[in-house]
Protein backbone atom coordinates (compact mmCIF):
# COMPACT_ATOMS: atom_id res chain seq x y z
CA UNK A 1 0.00 0.00 0.00
CA UNK A 2 1.32 3.91 -0.58
CA UNK A 3 0.69 6.68 -2.20
CA UNK A 4 3.21 8.22 -4.66
CA UNK A 5 5.28 11.02 -3.38
CA UNK A 6 6.03 12.85 -6.71
CA UNK A 7 2.70 12.88 -8.53
CA UNK A 8 2.70 15.95 -10.56
CA UNK A 9 -0.33 15.38 -12.87
CA UNK A 10 -3.81 14.90 -12.09
CA UNK A 11 -4.37 13.41 -8.57
CA UNK A 12 -7.51 10.26 -8.21
CA UNK A 13 -8.52 11.85 -4.58
CA UNK A 14 -11.25 8.63 -4.49
CA UNK A 15 -8.92 6.32 -4.58
CA UNK A 16 -6.88 8.18 -1.89
CA UNK A 17 -10.23 7.73 -0.02
CA UNK A 18 -10.33 4.31 -1.10
CA UNK A 19 -6.83 3.71 0.16
CA UNK A 20 -7.97 4.50 3.68
CA UNK A 21 -11.90 2.90 3.75
CA UNK A 22 -9.53 -0.65 3.00
CA UNK A 23 -7.40 -0.05 5.96
CA UNK A 24 -9.64 1.02 8.08
CA UNK A 25 -11.69 -2.36 7.33
CA UNK A 26 -8.43 -4.38 7.61
CA UNK A 27 -7.77 -3.17 11.49
CA UNK A 28 -11.48 -3.98 12.31
CA UNK A 29 -11.09 -7.63 10.72
CA UNK A 30 -8.15 -7.99 13.22
CA UNK A 31 -9.50 -7.40 16.03
CA UNK A 32 -12.71 -9.15 15.21
CA UNK A 33 -10.21 -12.56 14.02
CA UNK A 34 -9.32 -12.23 17.47
CA UNK A 35 -12.51 -12.71 19.07
CA UNK A 36 -14.12 -14.98 16.44
CA UNK A 37 -11.69 -17.57 14.67
CA UNK A 38 -15.02 -18.82 12.39
CA UNK A 39 -14.64 -16.39 9.38
CA UNK A 40 -17.91 -17.09 8.19
CA UNK A 41 -19.36 -15.63 11.31
CA UNK A 42 -17.54 -12.05 10.72
CA UNK A 43 -19.65 -9.80 9.26
CA UNK A 44 -16.50 -8.33 7.27
CA UNK A 45 -14.80 -11.45 7.07
CA UNK A 46 -13.46 -10.80 3.21
CA UNK A 47 -11.53 -7.83 4.56
CA UNK A 48 -8.14 -9.62 4.44
CA UNK A 49 -8.83 -9.15 0.71
CA UNK A 50 -8.33 -5.36 1.09
CA UNK A 51 -4.61 -6.12 0.75
CA UNK A 52 -5.18 -7.83 -3.36
CA UNK A 53 -6.86 -4.18 -3.74
CA UNK A 54 -4.05 -2.23 -2.31
CA UNK A 55 -1.58 -4.18 -4.64
CA UNK A 56 -3.95 -3.25 -7.57
CA UNK A 57 -4.05 -0.28 -6.67
CA UNK A 58 -0.05 0.52 -6.16
CA UNK A 59 0.20 -1.25 -9.81
CA UNK A 60 -1.82 1.77 -10.98
CA UNK A 61 -0.50 4.14 -9.45
CA UNK A 62 3.17 3.43 -9.87
CA UNK A 63 2.52 3.17 -13.37
CA UNK A 64 0.63 6.39 -13.70
CA UNK A 65 2.99 7.74 -11.89
CA UNK A 66 6.81 6.34 -13.24
CA UNK A 67 5.95 4.92 -16.99
CA UNK A 68 7.52 7.05 -19.29
CA UNK A 69 9.98 9.02 -16.94
CA UNK A 70 11.41 6.29 -14.95
CA UNK A 71 14.70 6.37 -17.69
CA UNK A 72 15.50 9.95 -17.18
CA UNK A 73 14.82 9.55 -13.15
CA UNK A 74 16.67 6.23 -13.11
CA UNK A 75 16.35 3.34 -11.63
CA UNK A 76 18.24 3.83 -8.43
CA UNK A 77 17.01 7.27 -7.92
CA UNK A 78 13.59 5.32 -8.26
CA UNK A 79 14.25 2.95 -5.47
CA UNK A 80 15.53 5.79 -3.19
CA UNK A 81 11.93 7.39 -3.61
CA UNK A 82 9.98 4.10 -2.89
CA UNK A 83 12.38 3.33 0.42
CA UNK A 84 11.99 7.28 1.31
CA UNK A 85 8.02 6.54 1.04
CA UNK A 86 7.67 3.37 2.42
CA UNK A 87 10.53 2.39 4.90
CA UNK A 88 10.20 5.08 7.72
CA UNK A 89 6.83 3.00 9.05
CA UNK A 90 8.29 -0.34 8.07
CA UNK A 91 10.87 0.76 11.20
CA UNK A 92 8.40 2.63 13.19
CA UNK A 93 5.84 -0.22 12.57
CA UNK A 94 8.28 -2.66 13.60
CA UNK A 95 9.58 -0.23 16.94
CA UNK A 96 5.98 -0.23 18.18
CA UNK A 97 5.12 -4.00 17.77
CA UNK A 98 8.70 -4.55 19.69
CA UNK A 99 7.71 -2.81 22.93
CA UNK A 100 4.13 -3.82 22.78
CA UNK A 101 5.90 -7.40 22.83
CA UNK A 102 7.76 -6.55 25.23
CA UNK A 103 5.41 -4.16 27.49
CA UNK A 104 1.71 -5.73 27.25
CA UNK A 105 0.04 -5.68 30.38
CA UNK A 106 -2.27 -8.57 29.99
CA UNK A 107 0.55 -10.87 28.54
CA UNK A 108 1.23 -14.17 30.65
CA UNK A 109 4.39 -13.71 33.08
CA UNK A 110 7.53 -15.93 32.03
CA UNK A 111 6.26 -16.36 28.22
CA UNK A 112 8.82 -13.78 26.94
CA UNK A 113 11.70 -14.93 24.40
CA UNK A 114 15.43 -14.09 25.44
CA UNK A 115 17.03 -11.11 23.85
CA UNK A 116 19.14 -13.62 21.80
CA UNK A 117 15.59 -14.49 20.21
CA UNK A 118 14.34 -10.82 20.31
CA UNK A 119 17.08 -8.61 18.72
CA UNK A 120 16.90 -11.57 15.60
CA UNK A 121 13.62 -10.78 14.73
CA UNK A 122 13.90 -7.29 15.29
CA UNK A 123 16.70 -6.62 13.17
CA UNK A 124 15.19 -8.64 10.64
CA UNK A 125 11.83 -6.95 11.07
CA UNK A 126 13.39 -3.51 10.29
CA UNK A 127 15.66 -4.95 7.38
CA UNK A 128 12.04 -6.11 6.02
CA UNK A 129 13.55 -9.72 5.58
CA UNK A 130 11.18 -12.85 6.84
CA UNK A 131 12.39 -14.33 9.73
CA UNK A 132 9.39 -17.10 10.94
CA UNK A 133 10.57 -18.13 14.29
CA UNK A 134 8.00 -17.26 16.92
CA UNK A 135 5.51 -19.79 17.77
CA UNK A 136 3.41 -17.75 20.09
CA UNK A 137 2.91 -15.32 16.53
CA UNK A 138 1.50 -17.49 14.23
CA UNK A 139 5.48 -18.26 13.33
CA UNK A 140 4.73 -14.95 10.92
CA UNK A 141 7.08 -13.80 8.87
CA UNK A 142 7.38 -10.34 10.54
CA UNK A 143 7.13 -10.94 14.37
CA UNK A 144 6.70 -7.67 15.75
CA UNK A 145 4.61 -6.08 12.69
CA UNK A 146 2.69 -9.12 10.94
CA UNK A 147 0.60 -7.06 8.31
CA UNK A 148 4.62 -5.64 6.98
CA UNK A 149 4.65 -9.35 4.79
CA UNK A 150 2.33 -7.58 1.72
CA UNK A 151 5.89 -4.52 2.41
CA UNK A 152 7.48 -7.32 1.64
CA UNK A 153 5.73 -8.37 -1.38
CA UNK A 154 5.04 -4.65 -2.33
CA UNK A 155 9.45 -4.20 -2.12
CA UNK A 156 9.50 -7.04 -4.40
CA UNK A 157 6.99 -5.90 -6.77
CA UNK A 158 8.62 -2.77 -6.97
CA UNK A 159 12.08 -3.91 -7.82
CA UNK A 160 10.36 -6.15 -10.49
CA UNK A 161 9.38 -2.79 -11.65
CA UNK A 162 12.07 -0.97 -11.47
CA UNK A 163 13.99 -3.32 -13.58
CA UNK A 164 11.85 -4.72 -15.92
CA UNK A 165 8.04 -3.93 -16.14
CA UNK A 166 8.37 -0.51 -16.94
CA UNK A 167 10.38 -1.66 -20.27
CA UNK A 168 7.95 -4.40 -21.16
CA UNK A 169 4.96 -3.43 -23.89
CA UNK A 170 1.13 -4.49 -22.78
CA UNK A 171 1.03 -7.55 -24.87
CA UNK A 172 4.30 -9.26 -22.79
CA UNK A 173 2.15 -7.55 -19.71
CA UNK A 174 -0.61 -8.91 -20.57
CA UNK A 175 0.77 -12.82 -20.55
CA UNK A 176 2.98 -11.82 -17.29
CA UNK A 177 -0.81 -11.21 -15.65
CA UNK A 178 -2.16 -14.23 -17.49
CA UNK A 179 0.25 -16.36 -16.03
CA UNK A 180 -0.41 -14.42 -12.33
CA UNK A 181 -3.31 -15.29 -12.84
CA UNK A 182 -2.79 -19.39 -12.86
CA UNK A 183 -1.03 -18.76 -9.94
CA UNK A 184 -4.18 -17.29 -8.28
CA UNK A 185 -5.85 -20.07 -8.99
CA UNK A 186 -3.35 -23.04 -7.34
CA UNK A 187 -3.49 -20.79 -4.13
CA UNK A 188 -6.93 -21.43 -4.15
CA UNK A 189 -6.77 -24.65 -5.03
CA UNK A 190 -4.04 -25.86 -2.69
CA UNK A 191 -5.46 -23.33 0.55
CA UNK A 192 -9.43 -23.28 -0.37
CA UNK A 193 -8.85 -19.18 0.45
CA UNK A 194 -6.73 -16.28 -0.01
CA UNK A 195 -5.87 -15.84 3.53
CA UNK A 196 -1.98 -16.67 3.17
CA UNK A 197 1.08 -15.00 2.70
CA UNK A 198 1.84 -13.74 6.47
CA UNK A 199 3.02 -16.91 7.73
CA UNK A 200 6.11 -19.58 6.95
CA UNK A 201 3.52 -22.02 5.43
CA UNK A 202 2.02 -19.51 3.04
CA UNK A 203 5.09 -17.56 2.45
CA UNK A 204 4.57 -18.35 -1.64
CA UNK A 205 0.63 -17.60 -1.42
CA UNK A 206 2.06 -13.89 -0.63
CA UNK A 207 3.85 -13.81 -4.50
CA UNK A 208 1.32 -15.06 -5.85
CA UNK A 209 -1.05 -12.38 -4.68
CA UNK A 210 0.66 -9.34 -5.41
CA UNK A 211 1.79 -10.33 -8.95
CA UNK A 212 -1.34 -10.80 -10.18
CA UNK A 213 -2.89 -7.69 -8.83
CA UNK A 214 0.24 -5.62 -9.03
CA UNK A 215 -0.04 -6.51 -12.54
CA UNK A 216 -3.57 -5.77 -13.24
CA UNK A 217 -2.93 -2.37 -11.65
CA UNK A 218 -0.32 -1.79 -14.51
CA UNK A 219 -2.71 -3.05 -16.99
CA UNK A 220 -5.51 -0.43 -16.24
CA UNK A 221 -3.41 2.39 -16.35
CA UNK A 222 -2.05 1.11 -19.58
CA UNK A 223 -4.72 0.36 -21.38
CA UNK A 224 -6.54 3.64 -19.93
CA UNK A 225 -9.06 1.18 -18.91
CA UNK A 226 -10.43 4.42 -16.57
CA UNK A 227 -14.63 4.57 -16.69
CA UNK A 228 -15.91 7.83 -16.17
CA UNK A 229 -18.68 7.68 -14.20
CA UNK A 230 -21.09 9.70 -11.64
CA UNK A 231 -20.96 7.16 -8.35
CA UNK A 232 -18.51 9.73 -6.90
CA UNK A 233 -16.58 8.60 -3.25
CA UNK A 234 -19.89 6.77 -1.91
CA UNK A 235 -20.51 4.99 -4.70
CA UNK A 236 -17.09 3.57 -5.13
CA UNK A 237 -16.53 3.39 -1.69
CA UNK A 238 -19.83 1.37 -1.49
CA UNK A 239 -19.12 -1.24 -4.36
CA UNK A 240 -15.55 -1.90 -2.16
CA UNK A 241 -17.15 -2.53 0.86
CA UNK A 242 -19.34 -5.34 -1.01
CA UNK A 243 -16.20 -7.37 -1.49
CA UNK A 244 -15.15 -7.16 2.38
CA UNK A 245 -19.04 -7.98 3.87
CA UNK A 246 -19.17 -10.84 1.03
CA UNK A 247 -19.90 -14.31 2.74
CA UNK A 248 -16.94 -16.74 3.93
CA UNK A 249 -18.39 -19.79 2.34
CA UNK A 250 -17.46 -22.72 0.95
CA UNK A 251 -18.03 -21.07 -1.80
CA UNK A 252 -14.40 -18.90 -1.31
CA UNK A 253 -13.09 -20.76 -4.31
CA UNK A 254 -15.39 -18.93 -6.50
CA UNK A 255 -15.85 -15.80 -5.31
CA UNK A 256 -12.43 -14.81 -4.29
CA UNK A 257 -10.84 -14.93 -7.25
CA UNK A 258 -13.61 -13.11 -9.08
CA UNK A 259 -12.81 -10.17 -6.34
CA UNK A 260 -9.21 -10.44 -7.37
CA UNK A 261 -8.91 -11.27 -10.88
CA UNK A 262 -11.86 -9.22 -11.84
CA UNK A 263 -13.35 -6.73 -9.57
CA UNK A 264 -10.98 -4.91 -7.74
CA UNK A 265 -9.30 -4.29 -11.37
CA UNK A 266 -12.66 -2.56 -12.40
CA UNK A 267 -12.75 -0.88 -8.87
CA UNK A 268 -9.84 1.29 -9.43
CA UNK A 269 -11.04 1.95 -12.94
CA UNK A 270 -14.32 3.33 -11.65
CA UNK A 271 -11.88 5.15 -8.96
CA UNK A 272 -10.13 6.69 -10.96
CA UNK A 273 -12.65 7.30 -13.50
CA UNK A 274 -15.44 9.01 -10.91
CA UNK A 275 -16.12 12.61 -10.47
CA UNK A 276 -15.30 13.78 -6.76
CA UNK A 277 -18.08 16.14 -5.19
CA UNK A 278 -16.50 18.72 -3.91
CA UNK A 279 -17.74 18.13 -0.02
CA UNK A 280 -15.67 14.99 -0.20
CA UNK A 281 -12.58 16.04 -0.61
CA UNK A 282 -11.15 16.59 2.23
CA UNK A 283 -12.45 13.15 3.63
CA UNK A 284 -10.60 11.38 0.48
CA UNK A 285 -7.83 13.22 1.52
CA UNK A 286 -7.80 12.60 5.37
CA UNK A 287 -8.35 9.10 4.53
CA UNK A 288 -5.36 8.38 1.92
CA UNK A 289 -2.88 10.24 4.46
CA UNK A 290 -3.91 8.07 7.18
CA UNK A 291 -4.24 5.15 5.24
CA UNK A 292 -0.76 4.08 4.96
CA UNK A 293 0.12 4.88 8.50
CA UNK A 294 -3.01 2.96 10.14
CA UNK A 295 -1.83 -0.02 8.45
CA UNK A 296 2.00 0.02 9.41
CA UNK A 297 0.87 0.98 13.11
CA UNK A 298 -1.94 -1.28 14.06
CA UNK A 299 -1.00 -4.46 14.90
CA UNK A 300 1.27 -3.39 17.83
CA UNK A 301 -2.35 -3.21 19.55
CA UNK A 302 -3.80 -6.44 18.50
CA UNK A 303 -1.72 -8.70 19.73
CA UNK A 304 -2.24 -6.34 23.56
CA UNK A 305 -6.27 -6.69 22.66
CA UNK A 306 -6.01 -10.32 22.50
CA UNK A 307 -4.62 -10.79 25.78
CA UNK A 308 -6.63 -8.51 27.04
CA UNK A 309 -9.68 -10.62 25.60
CA UNK A 310 -8.35 -14.20 26.81
CA UNK A 311 -8.10 -12.45 30.44
CA UNK A 312 -10.85 -10.61 31.12
CA UNK A 313 -13.34 -11.89 28.24
CA UNK A 314 -15.44 -8.90 28.23
CA UNK A 315 -18.11 -10.36 25.19
CA UNK A 316 -20.85 -7.83 26.03
CA UNK A 317 -18.87 -5.01 25.08
CA UNK A 318 -16.40 -6.62 22.57
CA UNK A 319 -18.21 -4.37 19.61
CA UNK A 320 -17.88 -1.05 21.35
CA UNK A 321 -14.23 -1.63 22.46
CA UNK A 322 -13.56 -2.75 18.98
CA UNK A 323 -15.15 0.68 17.41
CA UNK A 324 -13.24 2.66 19.93
CA UNK A 325 -9.70 1.10 19.27
CA UNK A 326 -10.06 1.36 15.78
CA UNK A 327 -11.14 4.98 16.08
CA UNK A 328 -8.40 5.77 18.49
CA UNK A 329 -5.47 4.14 16.26
CA UNK A 330 -7.02 6.07 13.10
CA UNK A 331 -6.25 9.37 15.47
CA UNK A 332 -2.65 8.17 16.45
CA UNK A 333 -2.29 7.47 12.99
CA UNK A 334 -2.84 10.89 12.02
CA UNK A 335 -0.43 11.73 14.93
CA UNK A 336 2.27 9.43 13.22
CA UNK A 337 1.86 11.13 9.64
CA UNK A 338 2.12 14.50 10.95
CA UNK A 339 4.57 13.82 14.27
CA UNK A 340 6.61 11.62 12.16
CA UNK A 341 5.86 9.99 8.58
CA UNK A 342 5.82 13.85 6.56
CA UNK A 343 8.88 14.95 8.82
CA UNK A 344 11.12 11.97 8.31
CA UNK A 345 10.03 11.90 4.56
CA UNK A 346 10.85 15.48 3.85
CA UNK A 347 14.42 15.11 5.62
CA UNK A 348 15.63 11.89 3.62
CA UNK A 349 14.12 13.38 0.98
CA UNK A 350 16.44 16.65 1.20
CA UNK A 351 19.06 14.41 2.48
CA UNK A 352 18.87 12.31 -0.43
CA UNK A 353 18.84 15.54 -3.45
Amino acid sequence: MNDNNTLVREHFEILDGLRGIAAIFVVAFHFMEMTIYDYSKILIGHSFLAVDFFFCLSGFVIAYSYDGRIEKLGTARFFRLRLIRLHPLVILGTLLGLLSFLFDPFSAPGKLPGYADIIPMFISGILLIPFPVLAERGFALFAFNAPAWSLFWEYVANIFYGTLLYRINRKYLSVLTLISAVLIGWVIFKSGSLTGGWDNKTFLDGGARVSYSFLAGILVYRFNWIIKNRLGFIGVAGLLMLAFIMPFSKWNWISEPIVVLFYFPLLVGLGAGATLAPNFKGLCTFSGKISYPLYMTHYSVIWIFLNFYNQYKPVPYINPIITLAVLLLIGFAYLVLIGFDIPVRAYLKRKAS
